[in-house]
């Protein structure tokens, strides 16, 4: 998987983002804000609001783990839903989600999920996409030396030829509009494929660097197997949506 380990504090808003809370997202909800009473009461079940999600992050810091687990679950089936609105009017703020509330607003909601769990692979895409954004070049060049040796992985994920550190922030945000207002499947296989090029470039850049004496050695290897884990899960939980078992 991508590390991850906070960013410290981070700006946040309070603009809005209202979204259908129904069925089961609703009840793990309800049963959430029952396990722990002295806790805010939740927001209206007719909308979820970025503000909500803040402070649901903050509730769930000091939640029992079950408690935080159905909480996962539920905000992400909730945002789910939200994306999938038959008029797309807030994929564009869902895909920049992590930039209005923070990552580690998401981290305190999701990072403890399964990845293979749908809060889980939520969590894994925008993490890829703040890593694309942070260290873009560094992402594009593993990219760039693993692509050659996966050509199946490259058609799948879909990056454009350049593969240069625009093209991959601008693949990790088609992601996340995809699991949005495409074929969630898709998004995750392509997604999977991404990790898998990314898995094979770590280890060529770091075979040559050792022919250079340079190498970083076992480390490198461990970030590849980190990469691939992630890649299984996200197939997996892409076989689990087309057969309706995703949570």
């Amino acid at each position: 998987m991508i590390p991850y380990s906070g960013s410290g504090a981070e700006a946040t808003s309070t603009s809005r983002l209202d979204a259908s809370l129904t069925g089961r997202a609703r009840a793990a909800r309800k049963h959430r804000w029952e396990v722990s009473m002295s806790e805010p009461e939740p927001p209206s079940p007719r909308a979820v609001r970025v503000a909500d999600i803040e402070r649901l992050s903050a509730a769930a810091s000091h939640g029992e783990p079950l408690a935080r687990l159905e909480l996962a679950h539920a905000t992400a089936a909730a945002l789910v839903e939200a994306g999938r609105d038959p008029d797309g009017a807030h994929t564009g703020q869902l895909v920049t989600l992590a930039d209005t509330v923070g990552l580690d607003t998401l981290a305190e909601l999701w990072q403890d999920a399964d990845e293979d769990t749908l809060p889980g692979v939520l969590w894994v895409l925008y993490l890829l996409r703040s890593w694309c954004q942070v260290q873009g070049e560094a992402v594009s060049h593993f990219y760039r030396a693993g692509r050659a040796m996966a050509p199946v992985d490259e058609v799948v994920a879909g990056v454009s030829e350049d593969a240069d550190a625009p093209a991959t922030h601008r693949f990790a945000d088609a992601i996340l509009a995809g699991a949005y207002r495409g074929d969630f499947a898709v998004a995750l296989e392509r997604a999977a494929a991404f990790f898998r090029i990314v898995a094979i470039g770590r280890r060529e850049v770091d075979a040559g660097a050792e022919d250079s004496g340079s190498g970083s050695g076992q480390p490198a290897d461990e970030m590849a197997e980190r990469n691939e884990r992630c890649a299984h899960a996200l197939a997996r939980a892409a076989r689990a949506w087309r057969a309706g078992r995703l949570r």
